[in-house]
């Protein structure tokens, strides 16, 4: 006789469960270890009972040599079915364990376990509850430029817990709002992104890149109309890395048909020479930041190799 063990997701709401799970809950007598379990309400709308038992895996091994046996199992009991299942094999006739899932998560699924997280830690935590967004924002900016640092240093093995750290930012932000919260910043980034990517989303067609940008930015245009935005250059982070900053300004007034001669004489001294910089690496298409950085790194590298040379 099989033992038909039905799994679900904490992450899907409790009576979503698939067509070939209701069968099998319905195919024998059902057992679960956990009168908590979300799931029993919805089976006892359905009709079927459920027993709940004390898990004992060589029992529930025992139990489904005789019948067939549904087990409705936790989320989190992976070492009570490798217990199972070394009790069956020790069995002269083994009986045959079948895994129906009931319900699977869906891509971006856990993100909900990092929100019923953050809302925990703000709730119980007394330095989580005392932050605000004016106090996150060192860990933010530290989290985004761990996160460049990867990317640049191709250390792509550590890019993957720098974007969690940059990613509980967000969420701890949303959690911190009034007003908001993070399903309302999900939302309105989708909006967005849909609103601007009429190739993708609706009829507009679009055959390049530089296609797409101009598309983008003609929406962008039109956005700051409605809003009643005057200059092109509103929404520009001041507050970013400087050179970033006159990049983006400057790309910002070319689009928008800005004369050349706007940027000439700008600033005196060393001011005026880093801007001519910066303008000079964006004709020549390269990032002025990135290029700085790269630098010194390479400088930081020749001073570490210098003290590491040099007699102690």
């Amino acid at each position: 006789m099989p033992l038909i063990v039905v799994t679900t997701s904490p992450r899907v709401a409790p009576g979503l469960l698939s067509h070939q799970a209701w069968q099998a809950l319905r195919s024998g007598p059902v057992l679960t270890g956990s009168a908590d379990h979300p799931q029993l309400p919805y089976l006892a709308d359905a009709g079927i009972a459920a027993e709940v038992v004390e898990p004992d895996p060589a029992a529930l091994a025992r139990r489904a040599v005789a019948e067939t046996v549904v087990w409705l199992a936790e989320h989190d009991s992976e070492d009570f079915m490798r217990a199972v299942g070394q009790a069956a094999i020790s069995l002269d006739e083994p009986p045959v364990i079948e895994v129906v899932p009931g319900s699977y998560d869906l891509p971006g699924a856990r993100v909900l376990d990092l929100v019923a997280v953050m809302d925990r830690l703000r709730t119980e935590c007394p330095w989580d509850r005392k932050q605000t967004h004016a106090s996150l924002v060192p860990y933010l900016l530290e989290e985004a430029y761990e996160v460049l640092e990867t990317i640049e240093q191709g250390d792509y093995a550590a890019l993957r817990e720098e974007l969690g750290d940059l990613l509980l930012q967000v969420v701890f932000h949303a959690r911190v709002a009034e007003g908001f919260d993070i399903d309302d910043v999900a939302a309105g980034i989708v909006e967005k992104l849909v609103r601007r990517h009429p190739h993708v989303f609706g009829s507009v067609r679009a055959e390049s890149a530089d296609e797409v940008n101009a598309n983008w930015e003609a929406i962008k245009a039109a956005e700051r109309a409605a809003k009643g935005t005057e200059s092109v250059l509103d929404g520009v982070p001041m507050g970013q890395p400087a050179l970033s900053l006159v990049a983006q300004l400057l790309r910002r007034a070319e689009r928008a048909g800005a004369p050349e001669s706007l940027s000439a004489a700008v600033g005196q001294g060393v001011a005026r020479e880093l801007f001519d910089l910066v303008r000079r690496a964006a004709e020549a298409g390269l990032d002025a930041e990135a290029e700085l950085r790269g630098a010194a790194r390479a400088y930081r590298d020749r001073v570490r190799a210098w003290e590491s040379s040099s007699p102690q």
